[in-house]
């Protein structure tokens, strides 16, 4: 039953997906109208700073990973890259301790907070949060295919809403100087044309959004987990091509399966940025090379070695305030894989953590392995 159920969804996504529509009059007419206001609207809408964080590689929201401890982490290897919060709701800001929620160390910047929620007064409220916390820019969840954000209007069940999601940009740009942004699929199941997007895309746009990350596949909103919408779904880079041809005004930041560096750099000859999840999650390592390669700095590539020593003085912290150091290490344990021993490494930082009395001692035995490295 329950396979027979999931082939017929894929099948599903397939029709849904495999067969690319047409540029019709009808999409060169929402293009264009698009396109023709948006000079009206530039002098409707409040200016965004000069100083904008640069989107060119981002590290993507990711709910129980993209916390502190993971962000404190990844700036170590990477200086430029744009690191993302979780997904925080309206309703935990604004009902909830805020604070916690809100919290980061000064070295994470470049930071966005990623908000979920549809009400536009409420996401008014939490941007003001966010610009007085100091973060450098507000990003609005229309990707998330979860049934439990579903059921409170946030996430991708928003595409099917563009005016609303256009009148919650715009009560954050009244409210707020930092730069508001948009992540979000190409479609939903029902709304799934390229017509459609150009729609969404537009009266956002209207709205004042001048940056979109597009995760290049539709979600499916019934039937799929939000792991299966990651995977099943296939990929449609040529879509998010054609929105950036399109829409060539815009800053238009690709993401969804993109694995390595070089696959960056080619992404990069067409859209304005790359976002990367669950690979930069898994293989951390990756980020100490961005800024070389993507960037052009020249300082040097820090090392593996070196990013757990430097993290030291921050879990001990960590400790000392009542925290567990697998809080912390969980994030790390990407660092051990590709050498000799790396196994070794994840086992102390992951079963090896919970048994021990001295953690510190520990990470040194993990860190020993990393040296050379």
């Amino acid at each position: 039953m329950v396979m027979a159920k999931a082939e017929k969804v894929i099948v599903k996504v397939v029709q849904l997906t495999a067969h690319p529509t047409k540029k019709s009059e009808n999409t060169r007419k929402l293009v264009q109208n698009a396109q023709s206001k948006m000079v009206q609207n530039v002098a409707e809408t409040p200016a965004t700073p000069s100083l904008e964080p640069s989107r060119r590689f981002s590290v993507a929201p990711m709910m129980d990973w993209t916390d502190r401890h993971c962000r404190y982490f990844l700036r170590l290897l990477s200086r430029h890259t744009l690191l993302y919060t979780e997904m925080v709701t309206t309703g935990a800001l604004l009902n909830g301790d805020h604070e916690r929620f809100l919290r980061y160390d000064e070295a994470e910047h470049p930071i966005a907070l990623q908000l979920g929620g549809s009400t536009p007064a409420d996401l008014a409220a939490c941007a003001r949060m966010a610009q007085a916390h100091g973060y450098d820019e507000v990003n609005l969840n229309v990707g998330c295919p979860s049934d439990r954000v579903q059921n409170n209007m946030i996430g991708a069940c928003l595409m099917a809403h563009p005016a609303l999601v256009a009148e919650c940009v715009k009560a954050m740009r009244d409210a707020v100087s930092i730069p508001v942004t948009v992540k979000h699929r190409i479609g939903i199941n029902g709304r799934d044309s390229y017509e459609a997007l150009c729609d969404f895309v537009g009266q956002v746009r209207e709205a004042g959004c001048r940056s979109f990350t597009v995760h290049a596949r539709i979600a499916i909103l019934e039937g799929l987990s939000p792991k299966e919408n990651r995977d099943i779904p296939p990929l449609r880079y040529d879509v998010a091509e054609r929105l950036k041809a399109d829409f060539p005004d815009l800053e238009v930041i690709l993401n969804g399966g993109i694995k390595t560096l070089e696959d960056c750099a080619e992404h990069l000859q067409t859209f304005d940025g790359v976002m990367l999840g669950r690979e930069a999650y898994h293989n951390p390592y990756l980020l100490a090379q961005v800024d070389q390669q993507l960037f052009g700095s020249d300082a040097p590539v820090i090392s593996r070695f070196d990013a757990l020593r430097q993290m030291r003085p921050y879990i001990a912290a960590h400790i000392a305030s009542g925290g567990a150091m697998h809080h912390v290490t969980r994030h790390m344990l990407g660092l051990g894989t590709g050498f000799p021993g790396a196994r070794k490494f994840r086992q102390l930082l992951s079963v090896d953590i919970h048994k021990t009395n001295d953690p510190l001692a520990l990470l040194d035995q993990a860190g020993a392995l990393l040296e050379g490295r």
